[in-house]
Formats: structure tokens, C-alpha cells, sequence
């Protein structure tokens, strides 16, 4: 049975009823247009339900490596200012979500949540470099044992909703559920410059399973 996430049960109960509806419909009439339509539908109520699943990755790597907050494509890792949280320069890792890919997003290390913000903002793509600044988005600042690292949630094109699950003060595991996007998105994850970055433009990522950058 797939586990799916609790945000998009609703979504899941209503393409499914929509379905369930055109079924009858093309069962009652024959119709060609009817049954045609059920099929079109079914793939996209199983889409639906594929897009909001919520696999458990149980993949604990120890405090010196840092996993993956996102499935996805790694679409740039550079060196930025980091003023909110980290206060200095960081190592920006970014990772694109398209919408196929799991979008429940996972702590990439032990630590406490000790930042929040959310910003409002456009809907631009989430795969262009302006959309980390332009779109909108949420961030969760940690302090761990060996430093600070700063998750941020950007959302899409279509995306309409972040959800963050953890306020201030949370002691937080590595791999747990931290929260999700629904639909197109991306999720950027803020190193201190110590940290050794394993991951490359191209590359594809497991959220919670993937080591992205290791602590020196």
C-alpha cells in the first residue's frame, strides 16, 4: 500500500471521486466520450496519488554527513551570502523537484530548529537561479552539534502551499519528515563553507538517503 502524505489526502479522496463518477457515467451510457474520459482521468487520479506519497526512508548516516532534504535534481551548488541565519558566506546546494518526484522533504541532520520565516513571493519557475530570492518560500535554520545549516522550501510554478512542520525550539532527527511542497518545486540547502559538498550539478538526489556534503 503506498503511504501518502496527510496534505494530500484531500486531493487523493477528490480525483478518485471524480473518477468513480465517470466510471458510472460511461458504464450507464456506453458512451465512447465517457469512457474515453475515465481513462484520461484514471491516469491523472493516479498521478495524484503518486505525487503525495510518503515513503518511510529510514537511513540514518551519523552527525558528520549531511543527506538530502529533497528527491530531485541538483541544479546548482555555488558559494552565496547567507545573512538571515548562517550570517556569513555558505555553500548553496539546489535541488529541483520536478512533478514526478516525492515531494515530502526530510532533515538533512540532527539539530534543534532554531530559525523559521516564511516569505511570500511570485511563482516562478523553480529551477531559475532568481526564483531563490523571488518566490515564495520558507526557511528552517539548524544548530547542530558541528554548526549551523539553513533548508529553504521555494515553491513553483503551480505551487500554492509549503507546509513546515517543526516551530522553534524542536530537537529534530536526520531523515525525518520536516514537511513538503505541493507540486513544482525546489529546496535549497545552506552549508558553512567547512563542508565538503559530494554532489554535482546533474546529479539526482533521495531524499533522507543521498549524502550531499560532509562536515571536514
Amino acid at each position: 500500500m503506498i503511504r501518502t502524505a496527510p496534505e494530500g489526502r484531500w486531493f487523493i479522496a477528490g480525483a478518485w471521486m471524480v473518477e468513480l463518477v465517470l466510471i458510472l457515467a460511461a458504464v450507464r451510457t456506453g458512451a465512447g466520450g465517457w469512457i474515453a474520459a475515465s481513462v484520461l482521468w484514471f491516469a491523472l487520479a493516479a498521478w495524484v496519488l503518486a505525487f503525495f506519497r510518503d515513503p518511510e526512508r529510514v537511513w540514518t548516516r551519523g552527525d558528520r554527513l549531511i543527506v538530502a532534504p529533497a528527491d530531485g535534481k541538483v541544479v546548482s551548488v555555488i558559494e552565496v551570502e547567507e545573512p538571515a541565519f548562517l550570517g556569513t558566506r555558505a555553500r548553496r546546494v539546489s535541488i529541483f523537484m520536478n512533478v514526478f518526484d516525492c515531494h515530502v522533504n526530510r532533515y538533512p541532520t540532527d539539530g534543534t530548529v532554531a530559525y523559521r520565516h516564511y516569505n511570500p513571493g511570485a511563482f516562478g519557475h523553480a529551477a531559475a537561479e532568481k526564483s531563490s530570492l523571488s518566490n515564495e518560500q520558507a526557511s528552517v535554520g539548524l544548530t547542530t552539534a558541528r554548526g549551523k545549516v539553513l533548508v529553504r522550501q521555494i515553491a513553483g510554478l503551480v505551487a500554492r502551499r509549503i507546509v513546515t512542520d517543526d516551530e522553534v525550539g524542536t530537537a529534530v532527527h536526520q531523515g525525518e519528515r520536516m514537511g513538503m511542497i505541493r507540486f513544482g518545486s525546489r529546496v535549497d540547502l545552506f552549508l558553512p563553507l567547512d563542508t565538503r559538498v559530494l554532489v554535482h550539478v546533474g546529479d539526482t538526489t533521495r531524499v533522507g538517503v543521498t549524502v550531499v556534503a560532509e562536515w571536514s
